[in-house]
């Protein structure tokens, strides 16, 4: 019989045994133990790499079930090759992000994590932490996916004004700037990226200087490697921007933010933006829905075999 295999936190296995009784699940924390190489389906979440090592042992895999939007930790080309469908749900965590991203700014603008960070080190800085109204400020958003839009929603009845960074696949109807007039324009930035060769560490040294004469703030809500972590890091001691915000942080990065011993405007998450209980529950349901399809229409999962 062939499986599914739910890495732990993609979905919720339990749910997907009841609604499923007639195939197997099994559930792991990662792909690095021991894969079964029964899986026909593999649900997982971010920070899990799924490339041709994770492929070569899983040799009946014929579904990857992505329960979220970013797809760069996958190898996609290689799914293409070997014939295997990739599904995913873009939208359904992409308010929630927008509801991080208007939190974040916030305490940017207060400078909430810095009186944190502060305190926290043994030092009391109220002087430090005079705010701005959110209000006066313009947000640029580089990026006009799920996320981006979901960004802009949530900001728009708070700041001043939006615009989003004129690209080609943007939606029509969008307010946009071109690149160089967003970076001169705008005190709040929100990269909302996703991950590719041309927007790795798209936001390094040069996009700083050339916002420097704002002194902004950076809302990173996409992937972190679209930014130069430690060129945006050094930027924030030394005043080019007035505070950092950065969501998408995995184990991996730990080492980024570590050891700091000056009080910095910084509010660094787990990658924490769509978890909310709402959006959870339409991924799970989603994944079952999804799952249902997939064994109605390849009897491969109950009846075993080859495709």
């Amino acid at each position: 019989m062939s499986a599914v295999l739910v890495v732990r936190g993609a979905a919720d296995a339990g749910a997907i045994r009841r609604a499923l009784p007639g195939v197997l699940v099994h559930d792991l924390l990662d792909l690095n133990w021991p894969l079964p190489a029964d899986t026909a389906v593999v649900v997982l979440r971010s920070g899990v790499r799924l490339g041709e090592r994770e492929l070569d042992a899983l040799p009946r895999l014929r579904h990857v079930v992505r329960t979220g939007s970013g797809i760069d930790h996958i190898d996609v080309s290689a799914l293409q090759r070997r014939g295997i469908t990739l599904h995913r749900n873009a939208e359904a965590g992409a308010g929630a992000v927008g509801e991080w991203v208007l939190a974040a700014a916030l305490a940017l603008t207060r400078r909430i994590p810095l009186g944190q960070h502060a305190l926290l080190l043994g030092r009391h800085e109220k002087h430090a932490c005079m705010g701005a109204p959110l209000g006066t400020l313009t947000a640029g958003i580089w990026g006009a996916g799920p996320v981006g839009l979901a960004a802009e929603w949530a900001l728009a009845p708070y700041v001043d004004r939006t615009a989003f960074a004129a690209w080609p696949s943007n939606s029509p109807g969008l307010r946009e700037l071109s690149p160089t007039a967003l970076m001169e324009q705008s005190q709040v930035h929100v990269i909302a990226l996703p991950l590719r060769p041309t927007t790795e560490q798209l936001i390094g040294e040069d996009f700083l200087a050339r916002v420097t004469p704002q002194r902004p703030l950076l809302i990173c809500a996409g992937r972190l490697e679209t930014l130069d972590v430690a060129a945006c890091l050094r930027a924030l001691a030394d005043g080019r921007l007035s505070g950092l915000a950065l969501d998408p942080v995995e184990r991996e990065h730990l080492p980024l933010l570590t050891g700091s011993t000056t009080p910095l405007n910084l509010l660094a998450s787990p990658h924490i933006g769509a978890q909310r209980s709402d959006v959870r529950g339409a991924l799970d349901r989603w994944a079952v829905d999804l799952l249902k399809e997939i064994t109605a229409a390849d009897k491969i999962l109950i009846e075993g075999g080859h495709r």
